[in-house]
């Protein structure tokens, strides 16, 4: 009978194990995705309620409050945070799971230590590995937050040598962390963990603000790698295989991100691309101006209205203006006059795969429209209208035709082989790579300048009109 509790203890964390797995499965497709949450979420629970059993947990009043007052502050946040901040929210949470895992670690490496016993080697390597992983993720996460909510500007920042900094505080870290390893100490530990913090600022503001996605995608595997550091600290199983769960899912995120931008990790890391304007703004190479052609609401309203099939490719300025419901309307409008509509999703559309995936979800626009970009691709040239709205480093097709364009070799959308293409954008600047869109200059191009919802909105009302 006094083995019952642990053993249920472990029965439950591999049932909360098999419902993560389940979840993550839903995960994958839009249709499914809020039931996969919705299992994740109750594997979650499971895991903290086993692990409050536990004979080791000696202070349950401050655990709930804990609890209590986390789920208040989620709560509120997640209801009040717009589609077009969640990457800011993403990191934001990164941070504080490394955080925690670091937390985890100091605080059994002093425990330890405190006790008098000695610590042994291998919790003394989980605590530096939580130390380092955690403190990187942390601070790191906080500048990507920071760039993406415009706090700091989105140019890669470094200091003069930055490289050779990084080698020597990572040196640092080598020869602390041996120390430690030889002799326990916690002023050491202190040390290093405080490298790992400044580690994680030297590491991310060097790169530019449109590859924050793919940091903040790689600094959320870091997170679970540091929770699960945090698990073989605390000898704690589901943490060890929920941890490693999130390590997996977040790099095969990133390397997605990265395939959808024809780069590989390494350069976006390094090579600080992504962080001013590139572009030539409208200027062509022997200094004059180069012209676009400009429609209103009723010639873009005609151009809709009276073909026979209209590609919709949504981006960020989509997503910034919250104009999904209006685009469905305008969609269901061109339906009851026989347009057949599709829309066209880039993986890397918006700042995180499945952006527009799930604004579109939100209007309620039918899965079965939604065509993934090697499905759409073949389809643009016997398409009568392209309608952009907010996209452009996406649509770029300098991407396919410049060699010295920063995003040669990246993956597009190809509306520029449509009939026509209607291009919905505030203005002429460059978007958030810095690089002028050469679509825009094209004879089959039409811009129409607005805010993307008032846009759309006087689109739907002069396609009733006809």
């Amino acid at each position: 009978m006094e083995n019952f509790l642990p053993s249920t203890i472990q029965l439950s964390y591999i049932v909360a194990t098999g419902l993560f797995f389940l979840g993550l499965k839903k995960l994958g497709s839009p249709a499914t995705a809020r039931q996969g949450n919705t299992w994740a979420s109750v594997g979650m629970l499971i895991a903290v309620v086993a692990t409050l059993l536990d004979a080791g947990v000696v202070n349950y009043p401050m655990i709930l409050g804990a609890i209590a007052l986390g789920s208040i502050i989620g709560f509120i946040a997640a209801k009040k945070v717009e589609m077009t901040q969640m990457p800011q929210m993403v990191g934001l949470l990164n941070g504080l799971g490394g955080a925690a895992s670091a937390l985890v670690a100091i605080a059994e490496f002093y425990r330890l230590l405190l006790a008098g016993d000695g610590v042994p080697i291998p919790a003394t390597v989980t605590a530096i590995l939580g130390s380092l992983i955690g403190g990187i993720t942390f601070t790191g996460s906080f500048v990507a937050f920071a760039k993406l909510q415009g706090l700091i500007g989105g140019k890669p920042m470094s200091l003069p040598g930055q490289k050779l900094i990084n080698i020597f505080l990572l040196g640092l870290f080598l020869a602390g962390s041996v120390g430690l390893l030889i002799a326990p100490s916690s002023n050491i530990f202190l040390v290093i963990t405080g490298i790992s913090l400044i580690l994680g600022l030297f590491l991310v503001l060097p790169i530019g603000g449109g590859d924050m996605p793919v940091v903040i995608s790689l600094l959320n595997s870091l997170s679970g790698l540091a929770a699960s550091a945090a698990g073989f600290v605390v000898m704690n199983n589901i943490l060890i295989v929920a941890g490693a769960l999130v390590g997996a899912s977040g790099i095969i995120l990133t390397v997605i991100m990265c395939k959808g931008m024809n780069r590989t990790l390494t350069n976006v890391l390094f090579s600080a691309f992504g962080g001013g304007a590139t572009g030539s703004g409208g200027v062509a190479a022997d200094g004059t101006e180069k012209s676009y052609r400009q429609v209103d609401a009723e010639t873009g309203a005609m151009m809709l209205g009276y073909a026979r099939s209209v590609v919709v490719v949504p981006g960020y300025g989509m997503a910034v203006a919250q104009a999904q419901h209006s685009v469905r309307e305008l969609a269901d409008q061109l339906a009851t006059r026989g347009v057949e509509v599709k829309y066209a999703i880039h993986p890397v559309a918006g700042r995180m795969p499945g952006h527009m995936n799930v604004l579109l979800a939100e209007a309620n626009v039918p899965y079965s429209q939604l065509y993934d970009m090697d499905d759409i691709n073949g389809e643009f040239d016997r398409t009568d209208v392209a309608l952009v709205i907010g996209a452009n480093d996406v649509v770029n097709p300098d991407a396919k035709e410049d060699a010295n364009s920063p995003i040669y070799g990246m993956p597009i959308l190809e509306v520029d082989k449509a009939k026509n293409t209607i291009v919905i954008k505030r203005s002429m600047k460059p978007g958030y790579a810095g690089i002028d869109n050469q679509l825009f200059y094209r004879d089959k191009t039409a811009m129409y300048f607005g805010n993307a919802k008032e846009a759309v909105a006087d689109l739907v009302s002069e396609v009733k009109q006809l």
